[in-house]
């Protein structure tokens, strides 16, 4: 029954941050603030992990075709399907759980246990609206971070394939050409859109609604960690049985 009060409290707290507005210029200044804190500070992690697992991929795959009958551009191929349909979008949204998830559900949890958020509704502000709207507009910029990452991943990829002497760069592009499927890019985007909801709301649920003192706020923070990746790889399988199947 925990769990059935939790999704209920989660999708009133939904309908409750597009309650009330806060006043424009109020959510313009705090939007603004929440992307640079959520997508741009999270750039260069993105870049780095994304850079280094697309070279990754590409070395274990090379080194998995001692077949001489199997094409060099296989590694290409590879390289690309995979980061493109699963390492950019889900592997990089897991790891953001763990970053981004956890510095909102601390910043929130924080707030309540110090009564930021008791204040803000005697002065008769929304603070869900106030405290979470601005989050979820600033994370639906993240499929630029998840584009990113592909671009990089695929770099990587043709980093690691070339210079490591598994194959030439001729050959690398034309694998990355072979049998390129737009949709494929659509579903990614369309999952990574989902994610991006995900990313910014669980964690807001467990810092807003957490009970407790400083330590409680640590413990919020691993379960909204744990809660958000269950979520995302869930919601993973079902768009991809839906738009892939």
């Amino acid at each position: 029954m925990s769990y059935l009060h939790s999704i209920g409290e989660y999708f009133i707290m939904i309908k409750g941050v597009f309650g009330r507005m806060t006043k424009r210029s109020v959510l313009k200044e705090l939007i603004f603030k929440e992307i640079d804190e959520l997508i741009i500070g999270s750039l260069g992690i993105v870049a780095f992990i994304s850079f280094f697992i697309g070279g990754v991929v590409a070395i274990q795959t090379a080194l998995n075709l001692n077949n001489p009958l199997i094409p060099k551009t296989l590694i290409a191929f590879a390289a690309r399907q995979s980061i493109i349909l699963e390492f950019a979008p889900t592997f990089i949204s897991i790891i953001m759980a763990g970053k981004v998830g956890s510095f909102i559900t601390s910043s929130i949890g924080s707030m309540r246990v110090t009564e930021q958020i008791d204040a803000l509704e005697v002065m008769g502000i929304n603070s869900l609206n106030y405290l979470i709207f601005p989050k979820i507009i600033a994370m639906a910029t993240y499929p630029f971070v998840i584009a990113i990452a592909m671009f990089l991943g695929i770099m990587g990829a043709f980093a690691a394939a070339v210079l490591g002497g598994f194959v030439g760069a001729d050959t690398f592009i034309t694998g990355l050409q072979d049998s390129f499927i737009s949709f494929h890019l659509v579903y990614a985007f369309i999952k990574t859109f989902l994610f991006a909801m995900i990313l910014a709301t669980i964690p807001a649920y467990h810092g807003y609604y957490m009970k407790g003192g400083s330590l409680e706020v640590g413990k919020a923070s691993t379960t909204s960690f744990v809660w958000t990746s269950v979520v995302l790889i869930i919601t993973n399988y079902i768009v991809t049985q839906l738009l892939l199947s």
